[in-house]
Order: C-alpha cells, then sequence, then structure tokens
C-alpha cells in the first residue's frame, strides 16, 4: 500500500513509527507545512527510503492532488487539524484513490438556538458526498482515530455479539496524566480541543435524532480502569454521536470527557476573551486567528512525551439487555505513557489515536475491510480490527456490571 500521509505532527508520526513495522507498507509519504518537521520525522524511522518528506500546505488541494499522483498512492491519510478536512478529502475524490480521517468535517452551530438545535453538523459535508464516492468506487473511511474510531467499532462490537437490544452508548474518556514542568499544557492538538470543547455538544436519541445542549453539562461521576479511579465527566461535541446512530440500533448515545475543572475553566476564559476565535483578525497590520495565537503559545504535544506520565483509557459504556436481563458493559484500551515512549518513542495521547488509523489501512489492504462511498468505522466488521489491537501493543478490556 501507498499512502499520502497529510500532517506529521504527533499523530502523524506515530501513525508512520507504528506503520513502519508493518510488511503490507509499500510507501507512506510525509507531507507537512513545516517540512523540516516531516525530515525530522523521517530521520528515526527504520527504512527513510519508504518514508519520502514533502512540502504541502494543506489548505491547497491541488497541491495534495498533485502529491498523490506523483506517488500513484492508494490512500490519503488526513492527519491534520479537522479545518483542512474540505481539501484533503475533495483532493482524495478528485484523485480517485480512497481517504481516510481521524475527526470529521467541522460544525457550524445553529444560528437562532446553538444550545437546542443542530446547525451544520460533523460530517455533513462528508456524508452528503457519499453517492458520488460510492458511484466512482472509492471509499472515505471518516472518524478512524480512537474516539471516534475505536470507540465505534466497540459499539458495533457490543450491538453484534453482547446485547439482544441498547438502551444508551456512551463513550466515556478520562485519565490520570500529568506533563511535568508545566502549569498547562494540553497533551492533545489545543485548536481540536477548543473546537469540540467550546461548540454546543451533540446528544442523539431516538425520535428525537440530534440535539445540542450547553457545553459541560450533564456531569458525571465514571470510574476508569488501569488505575485511574473515578473521574467527573461532561457533554462534548464528537464524532462518535453523530457516527453510531447511523449504524448502532440504541435509543441514546452521548460522548462526555474527563477534563477537569480546571481545563474547563481555562476553557471559559478563552473563550470569554475571543481566544477561541479561529477567524483572522488584524493585529498591527498582520491577519491572526488567535486560536492560532494560543496554539503558538503552548508546548508542542508531540514533543511533551518525555515530561508526562500516567494512563489514558478511551472506551465505550453500553447499556441493555442481553435475555432479558439488564447489564452494563465498558469496552475500553487503556494505555500507559512510559510503555508508549519506550516502544514507540510517542506520548501516549497521541500514539493511541494513530494506531487504529494504522489497523484500518492494513485491513484495506488485506482486502478484510471492502467498500465504497462515505463510511464510518462501524459499517465494517469489527472483529478482525478488536483481534489486531494487542498484536500491535494497545489490547482491548472489558468491564461489566
Amino acid at each position: 500500500m501507498k499512502v499520502l500521509l497529510v500532517g506529521v505532527g504527533g499523530v502523524g508520526e506515530s501513525i508512520a513509527v507504528i506503520a513502519s513495522k508493518r510488511n503490507w507498507l509499500d510507501l507512506m509519504v510525509l507531507a507537512d507545512y513545516n517540512k523540516a518537521r516531516a525530515e525530522e520525522v523521517r530521520a528515526k524511522l527504520p527504512d527513510p527510503a519508504k518514508f519520502p518528506a514533502e512540502f504541502v500546505d494543506a489548505g491547497k488541494q491541488e497541491m495534495i492532488e498533485a502529491l498523490a499522483r506523483k506517488y500513484k498512492v492508494d490512500l490519503i491519510m488526513n492527519a491534520c487539524d479537522p479545518s483542512f478536512n474540505v481539501p484533503i478529502f475533495d483532493a482524495a475524490f478528485n484523485v480517485g484513490c480512497n481517504y481516510m480521517d481521524m475527526a470529521m468535517t467541522l460544525s457550524e452551530p445553529h444560528e437562532k438556538d446553538p444550545y437546542k438545535q443542530t446547525g451544520v453538523k460533523l460530517g455533513d459535508y462528508q456524508f452528503e458526498r457519499a453517492e458520488a464516492w460510492k458511484k466512482k468506487g472509492n471509499l472515505a473511511l471518516l472518524g478512524l482515530g480512537v474516539e471516534p474510531g475505536m470507540a465505534d467499532i466497540f459499539a458495533r462490537y457490543a450491538e453484534l455479539h453482547l446485547f439482544d437490544e441498547i438502551e444508551e452508548v456512551g463513550v466515556r474518556d478520562g485519565a490520570n496524566l500529568i506533563v511535568r514542568g508545566y502549569d498547562f499544557a494540553p497533551n492533545f492538538s489545543i485548536w481540536t480541543t477548543i473546537e469540540e470543547c467550546l461548540n454546543p455538544p451533540v446528544i442523539w436519541e431516538k425520535g428525537k435524532n440530534w440535539f445540542t445542549t450547553e457545553p459541560f453539562s450533564e456531569p458525571e461521576v465514571f470510574d476508569f480502569p488501569g488505575g485511574i479511579g473515578k473521574v467527573e465527566c461532561v457533554n462534548v461535541e464528537h464524532e462518535e454521536v453523530l457516527l453510531v446512530p447511523r449504524y448502532v440500533k440504541c435509543k441514546r448515545v452521548t460522548f462526555k470527557y474527563g477534563l477537569g475543572d480546571e481545563f474547563i475553566g481555562i476553557l471559559k476564559t478563552l473563550h470569554l476573551l475571543g481566544l477561541d476565535n479561529k477567524e483572522p483578525i488584524k493585529v498591527k497590520g498582520v491577519e491572526v486567528a488567535p486560536r492560532d495565537v494560543v496554539a503558538a503559545c503552548l508546548p508542542d504535544p508531540a514533543h511533551l512525551g518525555p515530561l508526562m506520565e500516567g494512563q489514558t483509557c478511551a472506551g465505550t459504556w453500553v447499556k441493555g439487555k442481553k435475555n432479558g436481563v439488564v447489564k452494563n458493559v465498558y469496552l475500553y484500551q487503556v494505555a500507559d505513557n512510559k510503555e508508549c515512549m519506550d516502544r514507540l518513542g510517542c506520548q501516549v495521547v497521541v500514539a493511541q489515536t494513530a494506531f487504529n488509523a494504522v489497523i484500518g489501512m492494513e485491513l484495506l489492504h488485506d482486502g478484510i475491510w471492502q467498500g465504497s462511498g462515505v463510511e464510518g468505522p462501524e459499517a465494517f466488521d469489527p472483529v478482525p480490527f478488536m483481534n489486531l489491537m494487542a498484536e500491535y501493543g494497545f489490547p482491548w478490556g472489558v468491564k461489566e456490571w
């Protein structure tokens, strides 16, 4: 398989490192706006010849298309912030190759009633083009990271193998990670974190479909495995709520994230000051987006690994009935930062996101997952994916009560 990897930040680096260990990979082009960063990652890999480094502006569709044609790639892997999804997605369509991302095209809140009604939903742009992709015979596989991605696969597995009927699917994410030497250092893209945490969270309910609520609403304490313990989680906008109901029969879908009071307070302050704005403003004659300034002021998550300690848990809680008996199941993956650093040289949050995309590539290469059109991970058999997780160093677990 030949892959054009657009974006070589923390997750992009992890994708390259993990894929470099797999025999099915013939070529992976490391394309980034910062070519020096792509070269830095290339130098770490065991066979640099398989990983050419290229400059790309992910906002310029024609540049992405030119690279895809130059290397005759089978798949364009989008590892950029989701603000670039449209040109990368459209480039893959025009070139006629498959596409994969880890987060869908962005939402736009309802103009008049943002905390009750949806406006443009996550992924709407992509799903509106599903028929055109199907007619062309190519596949756009959306949301194949950890959340969304692995969490969606767990939901589908639960429906097929653990339940007769499902009341609720709730993705729950929590961690006990710390970053030594920093009072505030997000371990994932702050651009994406601001987007998903400050937008109106989406909930799906049978009969009501999708609707929104207030950011950080409906706090609940969830007891995470792996030594993490009890963490307060709140509603956050996330792709699983837009994907799972398309494929899994259930009555309710939610996503809640364990952010912590301090982190929520900082996000609220950024919003109050307008520093979450992604539209450029003029500062001393220079146009700059406030959110980009915030990102530039914070440490790069890709280089935080040596300073991080702890574990992170991603998983899917499902409530329903089996043989008439009510039960709760939490399917999860716990990853440890030290183990990820020792084994991959990448910090835990980006590594836990990246391995899912690489498993997806392998299943597509081997013909185990097949299809055309625009699909989420739930469209495919979850068992082959879950069987590979331990081999990739990220075994899954299950907790039942």
